[in-house]
């Protein structure tokens, strides 16, 4: 019953403040209804235990109570990455392999350490002083740019078909390499005489990004094959849905990435498993079933990194830091596409404009919230400042 309430609450709230945003706001849905959750969340903060304190009481209840990183990564972010992949065209990714190979790794591993330098330097400034490897650890949670976030403001914005695949194909695929990074200076922090050599960060990502690939394309066939067998809306969406959380579960148990093989399994459906389903009617429902997912899931995530803002213990300490830090990680940003382009032989060659958008379209959302919010990192870094 907690569950439900809980759940409820989210939705009537998503559903009033995407009311609103498209009523008035005229933003895109996602945005609206974080501005929105931000606003309300600022104003709870500050005056809510004066205004109306048995409200702002099970409010907090409400937000604190949820695990975030487990309702994020073990539920929602499945069926957003395989909802977002499911409608991306792999020969239109293929083309643009070179940009968001580079994008997806090079650019990750540029943007840990710009991050994690300038952080170490900046962060005495406003009296918080940050062991190095702490920096570093922030660098590689915020680096990889948020596949839940791109996905569904490009499909509003009138952005070239090459950019678009581009951002969404980087934000889809840098998650590999984002654990990697993650999980080698995680575990240096935890002690110093941990023994970090190539071999073992190779086989992590081994394991992480070519297991998740792998296991994505298993059960790619195997539910096109069974797709192709049947021709019944409602049975092919229950296969689909057991893809992603069977998948994930599968996932679980051999300690690979879930999301990357999320994301490969909604490739391998969107272009080839769509092709053998025979009936138009069976196609229109599931690309309208996975559509109504991912804008639903979407707004009540929003809502979430919006709400993020309560479970601030002390926000007057963070405030400057935070402002800081949004600087930081958009310079991080642009260093990190600025120097691949220099280099790396894209044809044809990036523009301004391109890098602009690159720099900006690379959003950061749901997925840096959950490994911080509930993570090792989290609880180490919020004793370490006290």
């Amino acid at each position: 019953m907690e569950l439900y309430y809980s759940f409820s609450v989210l939705i009537v709230l998503a559903s009033l403040f995407a009311y609103i945003n498209h009523r008035f706001l005229k933003l895109p849905s996602a945005i609206g209804i974080m501005l929105m959750a931000i606003v309300v969340s600022i104003v709870i903060r500050f005056a809510g235990q004066r205004l109306f304190p048995e409200t702002t009481d099970r409010l907090f209840a409400l937000i604190s109570g949820l695990d975030f990183t487990e309702v994020l990564m073990g539920a929602m972010l499945n069926f957003l990455l395989f909802a977002g992949a499911i409608h991306v065209n792999f020969a239109d990714l293929k083309q643009q392999r070179l940009p968001v190979l580079t994008f997806s790794t090079i650019s990750v591993v540029i943007s840990t350490f710009t991050i994690g330098v300038i952080f170490y330097y900046v962060a005495p400034l406003f009296g918080i002083p940050l062991p190095f490897l702490y920096c570093l650890l922030f660098g590689a949670l915020i680096s990889p740019t948020d596949p839940i976030a791109i996905l569904g403001i490009l499909r509003k914005a009138k952005v070239t078909k090459s950019l678009e695949t581009k951002i969404t194909g980087e934000s889809l695929f840098n998650d590999g390499v984002a654990v990697v990074l993650f999980a080698v200076i995680l575990q240096l922090t935890r002690t110093s005489d941990t023994e970090i050599s190539l071999v073992s960060i190779t086989w992590l990502l081994a394991k992480e990004a070519i297991g998740g690939l792998f296991l994505g394309i298993v059960l790619g066939i195997i539910a096109a094959r069974a797709l192709k067998t049947i021709d019944d809306y409602i049975v092919s969406v229950l296969i689909t849905l057991s893809v992603v959380m069977g998948g994930y579960l599968i996932a679980q148990a051999f300690h690979i990435s879930g999301p990357l093989t999320m994301v490969a399994a909604g490739l391998f459906l969107g272009n080839y498993g769509r092709r053998v389903v025979t009936s138009a009617v069976t196609k229109d429902y599931l690309t309208k079933f996975w559509e109504l997912i991912d804008e639903i899931l979407n707004a009540i995530l929003f809502l979430f990194i919006g709400f993020e803002l309560l479970l601030i213990q002390d926000f007057s300490t963070y405030w400057w830091i935070s402002v800081a830090a949004i600087f930081i990680v958009l310079f991080a940003r642009f260093i990190s596409i600025w120097i691949p382009s220099l280099i790396v032989p894209f044809k044809p060659r990036l523009s301004r404009g391109s890098i602009t958008l690159l720099v900006w379209g690379g959003l950061r959302g749901g997925v840096s919230i959950a490994w911080s919010s509930r993570s090792r990192m989290g609880r180490m870094l919020n004793c370490f400042w006290r």
